[in-house]
């Protein structure tokens, strides 16, 4: 008798929420369709700095399907359909740094670029690491001042709606949040 091979079930696609421009639900869709269709979603973005008020900042695998090969001064990522902000970003930092901290609300922000559409609640965690970085999506990281960070220039690119909400923390948050 001759066996036939069963192929393997395709992977379950990876569903995320969309919204509006008011951050109301308006359905789930497959993340593929979301950003083949530029349409808007929620993130969460964790910004971890060490006791010096420096940030953590990571470099973008070169296979992310947005801003690949960008530094990033927050971890974090697309909230899941049937996740919440704060799951999303507990979820994030371990899988992206191996860590787990406590979180502090900062704000939300809505990025609204050629690239990406999403509503992105903020949040901030003190950590020293050491990080055990996910090799499927950072090449490296390592720990800069805000200065450093805006200094890295056009020849080293950082994401657009990370460079907005460090310009938003500097303006609207007191500088203490970086020195705690």
């Amino acid at each position: 008798m001759k066996r036939e091979s069963i192929p393997a079930p395709a992977p379950h696609p990876e569903l995320v929420t969309i919204v509006d421009r008011d951050n109301r639900a308006l359905g789930v869709v497959a993340r593929s369709t979301m950003r083949s269709q530029r349409l808007i979603h929620r993130a969460s973005y964790i910004l971890v700095r060490n006791q010096a008020g420096e940030l953590f900042v990571q470099k973008r695998s070169g296979s992310k399907d947005v801003f690949p090969g960008y530094w990033d001064p927050a971890a974090g990522g697309v909230v899941q359909a049937g996740e919440n902000y704060e799951e999303s970003a507990q979820r994030e930092l371990m899988e992206e740094l191996g860590i787990a901290a406590g979180l502090s609300l900062l704000f939300d922000h809505f990025y609204d670029g050629p690239e990406t559409r999403v509503w992105g609640r903020i949040y901030g965690c003190r950590h020293e690491g050491p990080f055990s970085l996910q090799k499927e999506e950072i090449d490296c990281g390592r720990f800069m001042g805000l200065e450093e960070i805006f200094a890295l220039g056009p020849a080293e690119k950082v994401t657009p709606d990370g460079l907005e909400i460090l310009r938003r923390l500097e303006q609207e948050q007191p500088a203490a949040w970086l020195q705690r």
